[in-house]
């Protein structure tokens, strides 16, 4: 049974149907929880409904991996790597997100190129 970490962008993909291959079991990091009820409150009147739908879909589907002191680390690890070696900036959620994963020791599922060449973290492009 393969198990894996989905980023906010397979959850979004997901909500909208499309058609992905992804792990039997799968968790979702506490900032993908965040970054959804962030959408959820700035979405416009014609919007807001498939966001709140998106949101309640995840709650009820998907496990929540909190942000701990086993993830701190892999952040650090992971940002400076970023840095120093690929040459580019992580946004803050991104590289919380890839350290959920790293610490957990899960694969990430994404659609976002940003995760590619992170250092300890096995990235599977479910599109």
């Amino acid at each position: 049974m393969s198990r894996g970490l989905l980023d906010t962008s397979i959850v979004i993909a997901l909500a909208r149907s499309v058609p992905l291959e992804l792990p039997d079991e799968a968790a979702i990091s506490i900032v993908t929880l965040c970054e959804l009820h962030h959408g959820a409150l700035i979405a416009d009147e014609t919007r807001l409904p498939q966001r709140l739908a998106t949101l309640a879909l995840v709650e009820r589907r998907f496990d929540v991996l909190a942000a701990d002191e086993k993830i701190a680390p892999h952040y650090g690890r992971i940002v400076a790597h970023a840095r120093r070696v690929l040459g580019r900036r992580l946004a803050v959620g991104d590289a919380l997100i890839a350290a959920t994963a790293a610490a957990h020791e899960l694969p990430l599922y994404t659609l976002d190129r940003d995760f590619q060449d992170l250092d300890g973290v096995e990235v599977l492009f479910a599109a």
